[in-house]
């Protein structure tokens, strides 16, 4: 059984009379253990399907089902508690809070989770054990990134999901990043990636998927962007 499952997912906002269809028919599957990038230009429909998987937004039709769970299912207290304690999230923006240390953004994410890792290990494992007193407007934006990795780690989520999470970086930080997703997916933490970086994207061999308006066009594991 595929870990995540998106099977015939459509996703339709309304405005008064108007509908703006963000998903057709979107079905794929993700392999407990995988690293999986979502890729496609500015709306194509990437984030709201990753909003969908975190329980930020609800599906139109269809089903998503995570290790067997229908989580499209799921009653809004339900959807709390499996955000809470299922996935760990990292955004483009940091939304650190900048008057607590960086170790002190991490321990207020793991008072959430019913089994914690120990804050200072996961700021050590994501590279930071000399920067944990520092406050958020002292460290690069390379740094800020990896404390928002370190919040969503505390947790010990079953998955990752990471939105644009190098939109903000250079190059040389941005490939530092996936490195370290890519370290955290091989401890074995599932992962799926959601950008439209496509130099970035070519730099490793990972499963890629292409969305455009709303539809899945490819789904390789060559780890090519060949979305155009």
């Amino acid at each position: 059984m595929s870990f995540v499952k998106f099977e015939d997912v459509g996703k339709i906002y309304k405005t008064g009379d108007v509908e703006v269809r963000a998903l057709h028919d979107v079905s794929f599957e993700i392999e407990k253990g995988e690293i999986c990038v979502v890729v496609g230009q500015s709306g194509a429909g990437k984030t709201t399907l990753l909003n969908i998987l975190g329980g930020m937004d609800t599906l139109s039709e269809g089903r998503v089902t995570l290790d067997g769970r229908d989580i499209s299912a799921l009653t809004t207290k339900q959807m709390a508690t499996y955000r809470r304690w299922e996935i760990g999230f990292v955004f483009q923006f940091y939304n650190l809070i900048p008057n607590l240390t960086a170790l002190e953004n991490v321990e207020i994410a793991s008072q959430l989770s019913k089994k914690p890792l120990r804050s200072e290990a996961v700021m050590k494992a994501v590279g930071l054990a000399d920067r944990m007193d520092n406050f958020p407007a002292q460290l690069s934006g390379g740094e800020q990134q990896r404390v928002a990795i370190a919040r969503a780690l505390v947790n010990s989520p079953r998955m990752i999901i990471a939105d644009e999470p190098t939109g903000n970086l250079d190059p040389v930080r941005s490939l530092e990043l996936m490195l370290l997703l890519e370290k955290i997916n091989e401890l074995g933490t599932t992962v799926l990636v959601v950008t439209h970086e496509k130099e970035l994207v070519n730099a490793f061999s990972k499963r890629v998927v292409a969305i455009d308006e709303g539809h899945v066009i490819s789904d390789g594991m060559d780890g090519y962007y060949n979305y155009e």
